[in-house]
């Protein structure tokens, strides 16, 4: 690790004009490269206190030896150069985009004599014109197959075009009307060139000329008594129109633009691209990235621009880029794009109507994309094994931790307070061993010591189905109760509930091990240092030193461990911090909704729920035959004994509930000032979602 002193420039050597600088490790390798309007003051920044550093930027100085820089004359020079550097040099820390798949597209081969539509990837060539990116290559091959009826251009390979040249003979589609079979002279060369621009200019969006113009021939031929002429131009006209359908009409007003969405994390961010032409959306594209360093949305919106148009140039920049946030500053930006383009380009982040829509489309689809790469880098065997090998290095755990229980806690404010439990086996979510607590001991908002007695009771528990094995046959350790601690609920999808485990040993009549069964290797609190300590302090108190404790800060995403006042840095791109902030939050997730369910039975509760005995049909038949329950608080226990399955006692204990629930004043509504009846079903209350964690 380097000291950032020791190659920091001598006051004075930096200029303060734009300009791009690189940071170089000890094997003069480039690790980072970056723009600044001021290159003093940007590099001045990199050049204090390690401590106040975010810890991406930290690590990156640390690693660097030297850095270098190269004057600029403007902002949009710089930006250019950037480009070209990163491209040229991959810096480790800078972010990069990959392409989730390699989107096809229709491209047309102007650079050749006999133009030819074809699906194309990889790198773009010269002289060919191009039209997407589409999802997948049928979508293409349907909508060519389409367009050759009226636009016959050549589609066949090199190979079979000097082959039918040859025998004197085409191929199979200039048989059926496909292709205007150049290769034997049907159509002069010059003649297949205009088809294959007419074709361009469709598939570009200029479709409403040469529909109006068809239309026109179609009725010129009608009108000359020419039916078959005109039979051909009608389908001619079908085709088309079928064609143009297969791209939805998104913008009434044929814009041509592209729209940039993000979906980000602490680690990853996702960008989606629509492309859109003539109104009409003609293709879109997606990347991923790990963010090795820090930035924010605008910075990766500037970093997807320099992705999408660094090589492109013309009418492949559209006249309109929308985006979620705008680079600072735009304006060097918005030149840039500019002078690719040849004309004035719009950068702009949508602010009403269908734009705007369409920007929450683009947005949706980022989000998926996002989840869908995290599912598929969860489900590989081998980034699991990586991931899991790297948090017992990075703790010094003996071996990998192999089940991983993760703890939260959620409240909303101090109320409803609840927690969460869920279990990674091998790197899986294991669902069915989810559990969740009620907080019990105390009232109120304190994180710490619900963490420290949910930790307790959930070891407690472990420790007693332990002994009732033989497993385990000491003594009751300190701080042990006597009895099985209750309140732990399963999930919905786990073994039925119980507080007490039954005295057959450790297993269901199923075979299934029993909820506490099986010890974890690790524990993972949501917090940080004083949840750590919590949760290190109840197994400690029961005993327990084989079972390793870690906690994940939301922050800075900082991994604690107990009895250190420094966090164990992971590198951003690690599998292994990956793996915790999964676990992290999906046990949020999963506290979240069952706080949320608590509390919304809580407020939905009415006088009948406080019954004892009394279940959901019975209480369904007393409000079916009253008609409210302020009808049924004014019943005789005789009038209430009317009602089938209601005897004497059950219903001396409802009148008896009722009358110490009774209101002491009507309620009224604050809005109308209507006295607000007291219906059979009270209606739910509506609740802020703020201060909810």
């Amino acid at each position: 690790m380097a000291d950032p002193s020791s190659y920091r420039p001598k006051p004075g050597q930096i200029p303060d004009s734009p300009g791009v600088y690189r940071f170089r490790d000890e094997y003069r390798r480039v690790i980072y490269v970056g723009k600044a309007k001021s290159l003093r003051q940007r590099l001045s920044s990199y050049f204090q206190d390690l401590a106040n550093l975010h810890p991406r930027t930290r690590t990156m100085v640390t690693t660097a030896a030297s850095v270098e820089w190269t004057v600029v004359s403007t902002e949009v020079e710089a930006l250019q150069l950037e480009y070209t550097w990163i491209k040229e040099y991959d810096p480790r820390f800078n972010v990069k985009y990959r392409d989730d798949k390699s989107y096809p597209y229709l491209a047309v081969t102007l650079n050749e004599e006999f133009p030819r539509v074809r699906v194309m990837r990889g790198a773009k060539k010269k002289g060919v014109r191009y039209f997407g990116p589409y999802g997948q290559a049928w979508a293409i091959r349907e909508t060519v197959d389409l367009m050759l009826r009226v636009f016959p251009v050549r589609t066949c390979s090199a190979g079979v075009f000097k082959r039918s040249a040859q025998i004197g003979r085409p191929c199979l589609l200039g048989y059926i009307g496909k292709c205007s079979a150049p290769c034997v002279g049907r159509v002069s060369a010059e003649e297949h060139r205009e088809l294959a621009e007419d074709f361009c200019d469709f598939m570009a969006g200029r479709t409403g000329a040469y529909l109006r113009r068809l239309e026109k021939s179609m009725q010129e031929a009608a009108e000359e008594m020419e039916y078959e002429r005109a039979a051909r131009l009608r389908d001619d006209l079908d085709a088309l129109r079928r064609a143009m359908e297969k791209s939805a009409v998104v913008l009434a007003d044929a814009t041509d633009a592209d729209l940039i969405a993000l979906a980000e994390d602490e680690l990853e961010a996702a960008v989606q691209i629509f492309h859109v032409r003539g109104g009409r959306v003609r293709g879109q594209r997606g990347w991923v990235t790990d963010k090795v360093e820090n930035v924010d949305s605008a910075a990766l919106v500037e970093h997807a621009l320099q992705q999408l148009y660094g090589e492109e140039s013309g009418d492949a920049v559209p006249k309109e880029v929308l985006v979620p946030a705008l680079p600072d500053p735009v304006e060097p930006v918005q030149q840039w794009l500019t002078g690719r383009r040849g004309s004035q380009v719009s950068l702009r982040i949508p602010q009403r109507g269908d734009k705007k829509d369409l920007m929450a489309t683009v947005q949706r689809n980022a989000q998926q994309a996002l989840a869908l790469h995290k599912t598929k880098r969860a489900s590989d065997l081998t980034t699991r094994s990586r991931a899991l090998e790297e948090i017992a290095q990075a703790l010094g755990l003996d071996s990998v931790p192999l089940r991983v229980e993760c703890f939260d806690i959620s409240h909303l404010q101090g109320d409803d307070v609840v927690a969460s439990m869920v279990v990674f086996e091998d790197g899986l979510a294991r669902k069915s061993e989810y559990r969740r607590f009620q907080i019990k001991t105390f009232e109120g908002q304190d994180d710490v010591r619900a963490m420290h007695e949910v930790i307790g009771r959930r070891f407690r528990r472990y420790l007693q189905e332990k002994q009732q094995t033989g497993e385990w046959d000491e003594e009751t350790p300190a701080g042990q109760d006597a009895q099985p601690a209750d309140g732990e609920a399963p999930a919905p999808t786990g073994p039925a509930d119980g507080d007490a485990p039954p005295a057959t040993g450790p297993t269901d009549e199923d075979g299934r091990p029993k909820r506490f069964a099986y010890p974890p290797q690790l524990v993972v609190v949501d917090g940080g240092q004083p949840q750590v300590a919590a949760a290190q302090r109840a197994l400690s108190e029961l005993g327990i030193d084989d079972v390793a404790v870690c906690g994940l800060a939301k922050r800075l995403e900082e991994v604690w461990v107990p009895d250190e006042d420094d966090p164990v840095v992971l590198p951003r791109s690690s599998e292994g911090l990956y793996f915790l902030q999964r676990v992290r939050d999906e046990a949020h997730r999963f506290a979240i909704a069952y706080q949320r369910n608590k509390r919304g039975k809580r407020l939905k509760a009415g006088p009948l729920d406080s019954v004892p005995g009394l279940g959901e049909s019975r209480r369904q038949a007393l409000l079916k035959h009253f008609g409210s329950v302020k009808r049924l608080r004014a019943a005789r226990v005789e009038d209430i004994c009317e009602v089938p399955g209601i005897g004497r006692k059950t219903a001396e204990t409802i009148a008896a509930a009722l009358a110490a629930a009774a209101p002491a004043a009507p309620a009224v509504n604050t809005a109308t000032g209507e006295i607000i009846e007291d219906d059979a079903t009270p209606p739910a209350a509506l609740s802020s979602e703020r201060g909810e964690r």
